[in-house]
C-alpha cells in the first residue's frame, strides 16, 4: 500500500516583538525552524512573500506587522543636542571616577585590617592550656 505523508502541524504561541504580545498560530515544524532562523515571527512574516502564505491568519498578521513597521518608520526620533550630550558624558565620567575612588577606598580599608607579617607584641607568648585551665577568651 502507498504511504501518505501528512505535515506535522502544531499549535504554538510565538512572541511578536512589534506587538509586544504572544500570537497563537498553527505552524509546521519546518515553519518553526524557518521562524527561528529568521529571528522571530515578525521577521519571518516580513520576509516571506504573500504567495507562500496560504493561511488567512498568516496574511492577517503579515499585514498588521507591515502596518506597524510603517507607523514606527514614520515616528519622529528625538536626539539630544550636542550640549546636552556633553553634559551627560561629563556626568557619566564623574560617576565612573566616584565609583573608582569608592573601590580604592574599600580596598585600602580592607587591606589595613589584614596586614601580613604583623608582629606579636612583646610579652605575649604562645602557651598551651593544661587541664583545668580556661582559655583567656572564655574568662
Amino acid at each position: 500500500t502507498r504511504r501518505t505523508w501528512k505535515p506535522n502541524v502544531q499549535e504554538k504561541r510565538l512572541f511578536s516583538y512589534i506587538h509586544d504580545r504572544h500570537i497563537r498560530v498553527k505552524v509546521t515544524t519546518h515553519a518553526l525552524r524557518c521562524i527561528d532562523k529568521a529571528g522571530g515571527i515578525d521577521e519571518y512574516l516580513l520576509n516571506i512573500p504573500y504567495k507562500k502564505l496560504d493561511n488567512e491568519m498568516a496574511l492577517f498578521w503579515k499585514a498588521r506587522i507591515e502596518k506597524m513597521y510603517e507607523e514606527l518608520g514614520a515616528m519622529e526620533v528625538g536626539f539630544f543636542s550636542p550640549e546636552e550630550e556633553q553634559k551627560l558624558e561629563e556626568g557619566f565620567e564623574q560617576l565612573k571616577i566616584a565609583k573608582r575612588e569608592a573601590r580604592r577606598e574599600a580596598r585600602r580599608l580592607a587591606s589595613q585590617g589584614t596586614k601580613k607579617g604583623t608582629l606579636i607584641e612583646e610579652g605575649q607568648k604562645d602557651r598551651t592550656i593544661s587541664d583545668g585551665e580556661t582559655h583567656p577568651a572564655q574568662q
